[in-house]
């Protein structure tokens, strides 16, 4: 059983204890390099798309990003979900019910590719006309898109399997398999469409062989290993009770990140009134964007990992101390990152196409956002440390309200009375974003701020 299992050598890492920072770091910077290669799975296809097929081409790859994420976001909230239990019971040591949380998570995981992938292939059409997909694009997004909902089960049991992995702490290792399969993406993206001609259905097939290569190489690892958090495969069940407590704390972010990207669905309609040059000049603006966006979304990961290990250990000052300083941290990171976006967005932008109209109106779009960003850190990693409490209503309530209602309002206003400019419609994202790090931070200090104790003279209460 799980319980009796040890490992001389454990991967897992035990963050009650330590330097703050010095955990955080550890932790969050080989995941932040994961994503950085998750990252490059549609970053390249639109890199190959661009210079090797079309424009067209390259604004369907684009345009797909928010589609897709409704699928990839709702599941993050249920792999958040799932982390935070394991990473409970694994820092109060409770290893029975961590071996049972592990095998519930992956049992739902089946259940859920079973139903993204059918949901997904079915609603491609319907989607793409509801976003007022241009007729010029519209048909390499369905192509794009059915072929990435058919293999989306890599993609899922690949996040599950390094979810529990990084639960316990350990992000080395995911990092190795993702990097891997994403070297392996790049080569066959190349291959599938300068040998083989397949255009845009090469890149599509190249990103989910490799997904599956990745999902494969986790579940071998899950099953082989000797440690604490073994997948055993004849105690896969669907556990009710442990499977509320996940859903109780995923479920809010599953949804808050969901109906956020279906959202962004709206954005992206008022996007594509305005032609494929700035549709295109968006995706390649949305690609950039993405991996300003990895610092933060790494130590949201690091921060939930964190706290909820600290909490199992019923070391709250430990915790919240370790949400300040993963914020600081990442706006630190976050801003290096900026600068250099903002100061070479041409060349960057240029890397997708070369097209001069879709290279302006990327770098229109980088330098309007770009600094905004700053707010955003504290918007994903402060929800971290909530969701490491199980506080996932408070965020989710927050940043629906803001990323999703006060945006939309936005837009519609701004649109319809004032001016309707791509400059207008992109600058709908800083507006959420700034409104819901003063309404988070404000929700923190007067929910969590009174709780947490004084430090003793001795310091025990920091360590």
């Amino acid at each position: 059983m799980a319980a009796g299992m040890s490992s001389a050598k454990s991967t897992a890492r035990d963050m009650t204890s330590g330097s703050i920072l010095g955990q955080i770091v550890l932790f969050s910077v080989p995941l932040m390099l994961g994503n950085v290669f998750q990252m490059l799975y549609n970053t390249v296809d639109s890199i190959v798309v661009g210079n090797f097929v079309s424009k067209q081409a390259l604004a369907a790859v684009g345009s797909t990003t928010t589609i897709v994420n409704i699928m990839v976001f709702f599941f993050n909230g249920f792999s958040v979900g799932a982390g935070v239990v394991i990473g409970h019971h694994f820092g109060a040591k409770e290893l029975e019910k961590l071996h049972t949380a592990i095998e519930t998570t992956v049992a739902i995981t089946f259940v859920l590719c079973a139903f993204f992938t059918v949901g997904g292939v079915l609603g491609v059409r319907p989607m793409l006309r509801f976003m007022s997909t241009p007729p010029d694009v519209f048909d390499d997004a369905t192509t794009y898109l059915t072929i990435y909902f058919a293999g989306s089960a890599g993609l899922l049991i690949y996040n599950i399997g390094s979810g529990i992995l990084r639960a316990v702490g350990d992000s080395i290792r995911p990092l190795m398999f993702l990097s891997l399969t994403s070297i392996l993406n790049i080569i066959l993206d190349l291959v599938f469409v300068i040998v083989f001609h397949l255009g845009i259905a090469g890149v599509g097939y190249a990103t989910i062989l490799a997904q599956f290569i990745s999902a494969i190489l986790t579940l071998l690892l899950l099953t082989g290993t000797r440690d604490i958090y073994r997948l055993v495969w004849k105690d896969l069940r669907i556990d009710l009770a442990t499977a509320g407590q996940i859903f109780a704390v995923g479920m809010p972010a599953g949804i808050q990140s969901m109906i956020t990207s279906f959202s962004n669905v709206f954005v992206q309609s008022y996007i594509n009134k305005f032609g494929s040059s700035v549709m295109a000049g968006w995706s390649c603006y949305n690609k950039l964007d993405q991996f300003i966006m990895l610092p933060m979304h790494s130590m949201a990961h690091a921060c939930t990992t964190f706290v909820s290990q600290n909490i199992g250990a019923r070391n709250e000052r430990r915790a919240h101390r370790g949400t300040w300083t993963t914020i600081f941290f990442t706006i630190s990171v976050t801003g290096v990152i900026a600068v250099c976006l903002f100061v070479f967005a041409a060349p960057a932008t240029g890397l997708f196409t070369k097209d001069t109209s879709v290279i302006e109106y990327g770098v229109l779009f980088m330098r309007t956002n770009v600094f905004f960003m700053l707010f955003n850190c504290v918007n994903h990693t402060l929800a971290g440390g909530l969701r490491g409490r199980g506080d996932a209503r408070g965020p989710m309530v927050i940043m629906l309200s803001n990323f999703v209602v006060l945006r939309q309002v936005y837009l519609f206003v701004a649109t319809h009375y004032f001016i309707n400019t791509p400059r207008v419609v992109g600058f709908g994202y800083p507006v959420g974003w700034v409104a819901c790090c003063i309404v988070e931070v404000t929700y923190y200090m007067v929910r969590w701020g009174r709780k947490i104790p004084k430090e003793s003279p001795s310091g025990a209460q920091s360590s």
